[in-house]
């Protein structure tokens, strides 16, 4: 599934996450932040190449037990998943080889 520019209306549960399979990136941020929308180029060129790793947006903020679940500090923030399992996580990407190297992980492990 190629990149999502929107956030999710209704987020998944953690349990919803841990059950699913294969390999997902789960991006934790808000619209008007303005980190998570200078990622956004860097997130949708790497996805977008991927069709085997789901994109799962979530809207993040206080109370929103997602986000706490994984304690995001920082938005955005992008947890690697395999199989609902995290395989790497990077916070406040900069540069494209950031996410290409957690990439690496997660589609190696």
């Amino acid at each position: 599934m190629p990149y999502t520019p929107t956030h999710l209306q209704t987020p998944p549960s953690r349990e919803d996450v841990d059950q699913r399979k294969g390999l997902a990136v789960l991006e934790f941020g808000t619209p008007w932040c303005g980190h998570c929308q200078r990622a956004q180029p860097l997130v949708e060129q790497l996805l977008n190449g991927q069709p085997q790793v789901e994109h799962i947006k979530v809207e993040d903020g206080p109370g929103r037990p997602l986000g706490r679940s994984y304690r995001v500090k920082l938005w955005p923030t992008l947890v690697f998943l395999k199989d609902g399992q995290e395989v790497a996580r990077v916070v406040r990407p900069e540069t494209a080889q950031a996410l290409d190297d957690a990439l690496a992980q997660l589609t190696a492990a």
